[in-house]
C-alpha cells in the first residue's frame, strides 16, 4: 500500500525577504485577482482561480492563493505563481485604457488607483519604478506596465506550514482502496477515510463533503 508524502494544503505562501522588503508596507491589502501557476506538472490541465488575494507580512494569502497553493506544491520546480491584477480586462483592454491617458500629466500611481486599491496602486508603481507622468513614459515602459498588471510573477519561498493550512495533501493512495467501500483491497477489514486518504478538495466545503461521504461508505460496508 503506497502512502503519498503529506504536505500542508490550502495554505498561505511565504515570500522571500527581498520581496517582503518591497511590498511589506501593503500587508493587509486585498484585491481581486486570477492566480495561476507557471510551471505546471507534465500533462497537467492548466488551472487558475479568480478570487481575492491578500498581501501579508509574511507573503501571500486569501482564497485565490490558498486554492493555487495545492497545485503549486505539485509543480516539480515550485516556480513562480502569476497574479492577473485586472481579471476583468484583457491585455488589449489595458493597452487601450493606457492609450486614452497617453498625454496625461498624471503619474502612474493615481491612474492605477482607478482600477486597484489606492494604497496598493501607489506602492506597486513605486516598487516598479513607474514614477513619471504617463505622457513621459516610453512605449516599452507602457507595455511593461500592461504585462506586469496582467502577469505579476511572484516566486514563493515555501508555505506557512500546517499551522496555517486548511487541509493536508497526500495520504493513503486511492489506488489501494475500493471506491465503493474505502476498504484496502489487499487487507480485508482495513478501511481509510477522510483526510488520511490522498484526496484534497477546493475551498467551499468540498473537504467536509469528502470526509462525510467516505465515512458513510466505509460505515455502511462495515
Amino acid at each position: 500500500m503506497h502512502i503519498v508524502a503529506p504536505k500542508p494544503a490550502l495554505v498561505p505562501l511565504a515570500a522571500s525577504p527581498e520581496w517582503l522588503a518591497r511590498f511589506v508596507e501593503l500587508s493587509g491589502t486585498s484585491f481581486d485577482a486570477i492566480a495561476s501557476i507557471i510551471e505546471a506538472p507534465p500533462n497537467a490541465t492548466p488551472v487558475s482561480f479568480r478570487e481575492a488575494a491578500l498581501l501579508t507580512h509574511r507573503g501571500l494569502s486569501g482564497p485565490a492563493i490558498l486554492q493555487i497553493s495545492s497545485y503549486w506544491q505539485f509543480a516539480g520546480a515550485r516556480g513562480p505563481i502569476s497574479l492577473d491584477l485586472l481579471p476583468g480586462m484583457s491585455e488589449g483592454d489595458v493597452r487601450a485604457w493606457l492609450a486614452t491617458h497617453r498625454q496625461d500629466n498624471q503619474a502612474v500611481a493615481p491612474l492605477l488607483a482607478h482600477l486597484l486599491p489606492r494604497r496598493f496602486a501607489q506602492r506597486f508603481a513605486q516598487a516598479h519604478g513607474w514614477r513619471q507622468p504617463v505622457a513621459a513614459l516610453s512605449n516599452a515602459t507602457l507595455e511593461a506596465i500592461v504585462q506586469t498588471l496582467k502577469d505579476w510573477r511572484i516566486q514563493p519561498s515555501g508555505t506557512l506550514g500546517y499551522a496555517k493550512a486548511e487541509v493536508t495533501l497526500g495520504g493513503v493512495d486511492t489506488e489501494a482502496l475500493s471506491q465503493q467501500t474505502m476498504e484496502v483491497r489487499s487487507v480485508p477489514g482495513l478501511y481509510f477515510i477522510g483526510k488520511v486518504v490522498d484526496v484534497t478538495g477546493w475551498l467551499g466545503g468540498y473537504n467536509f463533503q469528502w470526509a462525510w461521504a467516505s465515512a458513510y461508505a466505509a460505515g455502511s460496508a462495515v
